[in-house]
């Protein structure tokens, strides 16, 4: 992955290797639970015909079409998501 690079990732020095690992599995799973309940919601919809819409239209675009390890360090990038403290723990910014 050439952007963005594991130094600015780790905030230039702040975070290691072994901790931006531990923190990128961890929100790409919730970039999965986050995929597996717009689906659910989704399915539920077409299957008690409320909706006309087709399945991958109702689901957030970002996490349809991108793998969530990417979405994972995307979202850390940008800040949506940061390290609390050295214990590897996230918390969304919302």
């Amino acid at each position: 992955m050439i952007y963005p690079s594991v130094e600015e990732l780790s905030q230039y020095g702040k975070y290691n290797r072994y901790t931006l690992c531990i923190v990128t599995a961890k929100c790409a799973r919730m970039v999965t639970d986050e995929y597996t309940r717009q689906r659910e919601q989704a399915e539920k919809l077409i299957a008690n015909k409320e909706t006309d819409k087709s399945l991958a239209s109702m689901i957030k675009r970002d996490i349809r079409d991108e793998k969530a390890v990417k979405n994972a360090i995307n979202r850390i990038y940008q800040g949506e998501y940061k390290i609390v403290d050295s214990s590897i723990n996230l918390q969304e910014n919302n």
